[in-house]
């Protein structure tokens, strides 16, 4: 009977035990009431007061967005500035004219040989006034008989090759040469002059047409018309673009 007591007092002794290290370690029973590897949740209070040195260093440190930001981007119009040089330069273009052509045959010839090398071309025409030299005279007369007075007074002092205007603007007026050289023509007026007339010397003009080829070329830094265009009387000038 006695050895009955004491092993029902040992079984219950042990499951006290038990009990106790089971249920009384609350360490061991947090340990497991989340899954294997997952941190613990604490409450505030019950962290440890951060220290100084952690404090200051938390203090100095810039805020999270500041760290974050992107570095600044450079502005697209800044982006656009920078390529524009190096886009313009490759090719150049500029408005210039060519001419004056004496015929238009010879305008259609430039403007053939150079369609190739330009963007655009245009064909114009313009009147000019050309000299067609030095005219040798006496003074218009009052009257044709005056006129022929003069001229008979011009033979008299052997002086030859004249001529009495008989009509248009110039009637009455006793001409004395037209002359292609301005050197030739003085030279007669001073001959007439130390005979003792009164020789008058001018200039013979005429308005004739030039033709003209306006051109943009495409590209004006490597364009050379004068490889193709040989006549040394043709020359060239910045025009208006058109």
């Amino acid at each position: 009977m006695l050895l009955r007591l004491l092993f029902v007092l040992l079984i219950a002794l042990n499951i006290a035990v038990g009990a106790w290290l089971l249920l009384g370690q609350n360490d061991v029973h947090r340990r497991f009431v989340t899954d294997p590897g997952v941190p613990k949740l604490r409450l505030l209070s019950e962290l440890p007061p951060p220290s100084s040195a952690a404090a200051r260093a938390a203090s100095v440190l810039p805020p999270a967005t500041a760290a974050a930001s992107p570095a600044p981007v450079q502005p697209a119009s800044s982006a656009s500035s920078a390529l524009t040089p190096a886009s313009t330069t490759a090719l150049s273009y500029a408005c210039m004219a060519l001419g004056p052509f004496a015929t238009q045959e010879d305008l259609r010839i430039a403007r053939n040989a150079l369609s190739t090398q330009v963007q655009r071309m245009r064909a114009r025409q313009e009147q000019t006034t050309q000299t067609r030299g030095w005219w040798v005279h006496l003074p218009p007369s009052q009257s044709h008989a005056a006129a022929l007075a003069q001229a008979r007074a011009l033979a008299a002092r052997n002086i030859q090759d004249y001529f009495v205007v008989g009509s248009g603007d110039d009637q009455n007026t006793v001409s004395l040469g037209l002359f292609k050289d301005p050197a030739n023509a003085r030279k007669r007026r001073d001959q007439i002059q130390a005979a003792g007339f009164p020789v008058q010397m001018s200039e013979r003009t005429e308005t004739v047409p030039e033709y003209w080829l306006d051109l943009i070329p495409t590209d004006s830094n490597h364009f050379d018309w004068r490889s193709t265009i040989h006549d040394p009387s043709i020359g060239s000038h910045s025009t208006g673009c058109f």
